[in-house]
């Protein structure tokens, strides 16, 4: 059988029609079947495949994230939104990427992910899954929602507000960096959990290690429902008198990496930082060293 590659694409831009187009002739040029997914597939329409490239912003990356979900299969990213903090490389270099990635020039960054679960009082149980976050919001944007926060099974702090953000090392530039969060390290095996718009002098945000267990109870007397949303794609209801629990998953993501250039680099030029005036340690030429040290800054 063929090499077959997933193509995973922003189907509604002219942009990502025509990065479409030269993908799959890099990919074809490499002697790769490339496999296209529609808007609405589901990961068990695909053939299977070995390789996936991605054509858009984070939230297409998330997309593909699913539709490879508990496989081995590598995504390779390719930017076509605003900031695509997962993507590796960017339009103009698409036929390299392509033809690093058949060639299997590249490694593979795995990314924790999330098990969310909801308990209903009614005994249903609900269940999912992240790779960036699961944030609980309140469905009824003119009331709070009453929680309770636990940490390894043990009652934290209970308070009012208008949700929380339970994330994954790579979600905290996404959801919980917005409400308030820590950029955490990517390298960083542990879970964010941040409060938003909390109404109680101790409601910071939280870093658990990975083997902690967070759980949110949405309090009886809480005056509103809430629901969680998964990446911002899946969604489970969150009635009055629930619990939602968020551990660490067994199952990664895999992003192929065709730089090793350092998460620092990443943060200055997917944020526009500014590091005028910086000179690092001297690099034995009598110059400052380059703000790249020899890598790209994808």
């Amino acid at each position: 059988m063929s090499r077959r590659a997933l193509v995973v694409t922003h189907g509604g831009r002219e942009e990502a029609r025509s990065a479409t187009l030269d993908a799959v002739a890099a990919l074809e040029h490499a002697g790769v079947e490339p496999v296209l997914a529609a808007e609405d597939a589901v990961a068990s329409d695909l053939p299977s495949f070995e390789l996936a490239i991605v054509l858009g912003g984070d939230g297409t990356i998330l997309r593909a994230a699913e539709l490879t979900r508990g496989t081995a299969v590598p995504l390779l990213g390719v930017n076509l939104g605003h900031v695509g903090f997962l993507a590796e490389s960017e339009r103009d270099d698409i036929g390299e990427a392509v033809r690093r990635l058949t060639a299997g020039e590249f490694e593979v960054e795995e990314r924790g992910t999330l098990d969310v679960r909801v308990l209903a009082r009614d005994g249903s149980i609900g269940s999912g899954w992240a790779l960036n976050e699961a944030a609980l919001e309140k469905v009824d944007r003119s009331r709070m929602l009453e929680v309770l926060i636990e940490v390894d099974g043990r009652p934290l702090s209970s308070f009012g507000c208008d949700g929380i953000v339970a994330a994954t090392a790579t979600g905290s530039t996404a959801h919980a960096f917005s409400a308030g969060g820590p950029v955490v390290w990517p390298d960083v095996d542990g879970m964010i959990l941040v409060p938003i718009a909390a109404h109680a002098l101790f409601a910071r945000p939280l870093v658990v290690g990975p083997r902690s267990r967070l759980a949110v109870e949405v309090l009886e007397r809480s005056p509103a429902a809430g629901q969680v949303t998964l990446d911002g794609r899946r969604r489970l209801e969150v009635p009055v008198g629930s619990r939602v629990e968020v551990q660490r998953s067994d199952v990664p993501v895999r992003l192929a990496r065709l730089t090793l250039a350092p998460f620092t680099t990443r943060l200055v030029n997917k944020f526009a930082l500014p590091v005028d005036g910086w000179r690092g340690r001297p690099n034995g030429t009598g110059r400052p060293r380059s703000i790249d040290d020899g890598t790209t800054t994808r």
